[in-house]
């Protein structure tokens, strides 16, 4: 059995430290079931860890070299000025024409140049490295499944694969958050109850490459070409419970596998009316009476309910969905007025 070290009971006045009494706390905690086990990666696994973490390291390197270079220009005061982003084909050209007219501050941006241009190199040949492994390897199809979603290539698939492992032995997608420390940290006492930042446990560049792809989800979903190339040929079944269909998520057609805020996107949008009554109005708390009818059971059950157009206005006292002044009131349910309707 290997245990996760980390995890180990220590009381906090215990300021002796020998073997012996290591190895007998070791041994009660084996007995009462206090030790978490651990899951020891293959040599394989650790092998495309080691590539995918050389490849991170090179990210580094390049980021801090061109970090130098930058500093170097802007102590000369020389800014790019064309409208081509930073690090481009364009970009470079420029770099190479520059003069700084000191000697020595020229010597230093051809050397910048240098150390940058073998990164570049070193970079490209580790990639070209990890696309050679995975054919053919025990990831081939998890990369593959990886890639159908947006934000993630083959790079981001195979570094998720190296540093997690095997998702199978998550059985949900609060015990991977957790795995990777993307779940808050909670200090939690009686009746009060505090949450913090995430815990930033476990794989720092497995936590990068999941915040970095949730990034694309925060605007309406698109497919493009790359993305509809990287879905075409894959089977459709739900990522959560394997070998199974889920009809709620899944199409069948094109093979797309659409989340849950397009279908929210789906549904009809209910009448303002009903988002006064469910969420409240800003300036007041809107406050309701339910009389004789039952009100639904939860927001979603009301808002499944389908609502009629928007009609005429009706001179009902608080029978209709709308009275006169146009405002959303279900059967039985007093809305009281606003300080505007009470002046009138």
């Amino acid at each position: 059995m290997v245990a996760a070290p980390g995890k180990i009971e220590r009381p906090a006045a215990d300021k002796v430290k020998t073997d012996q009494r290591d190895a007998e706390r070791v041994l009660r905690l084996l007995m009462i079931d206090g030790l978490h086990p651990v899951r020891v990666p293959s040599g394989q696994e650790e092998a495309l860890r080691d590539v995918v973490r050389a490849r991170e390291a090179v990210r580094g390197d390049l980021m801090r070299a061109r970090q130098r270079l930058s500093k170097l220009l802007l102590r000369h005061d020389v800014r790019y000025e064309e409208t081509a982003s930073a690090w481009t084909v364009a970009h470079r050209g420029w770099l190479t024409k520059l003069d700084l007219g000191e000697r020595g501050a020229q010597i230093t941006l051809l050397e910048y140049l240098g150390a940058i241009d073998a990164i570049v190199i070193r970079r490209d040949a580790l990639e070209k490295i990890i696309a050679e492994l995975i054919p053919g390897s025990p990831w081939e199809r998890t990369v593959a499944r990886l890639r159908c979603l947006r934000g993630i290539d083959t790079l981001s698939a195979v570094g998720l694969c190296a540093e997690v492992g095997d998702f199978e032995r998550f059985q949900k997608a609060g015990q991977l958050m957790s795995y990777v420390g993307l779940t808050p940290s909670e200090d939690t006492s009686g009746e009060k109850r505090r949450l913090g930042s995430i815990t930033k446990t476990g794989s720092r560049h497995a936590r990068r490459l999941l915040v970095e792809a949730a990034w694309h989800y925060r605007r309406a979903p698109a497919k493009g070409q790359a993305l509809r190339r990287r879905q075409d040929g894959q089977p459709v079944t739900s990522s959560r419970s394997p070998g199974k269909r889920n009809d709620a998520c899944i199409t069948s057609g094109n093979g797309s596998i659409h989340s849950a805020a397009s279908a929210a996107r789906s549904l009809p949008s209910p009448s303002p009316g009903a988002d006064r009554l469910l969420l409240g109005t800003r300036k007041r708390r809107l406050t309701a009476e339910i009389g004789r009818s039952s009100p639904p059971s939860s927001p979603q059950a009301f808002l499944s309910h389908d609502l009629p157009a928007k009609s005429a206005p009706s001179t009902s006292k608080g029978r209709g969905l709308e009275n006169r002044h146009g405002r959303f009131r279900p059967s039985g349910v007093r809305i009281p007025p606003s300080p505007y309707e009470e002046r009138r």
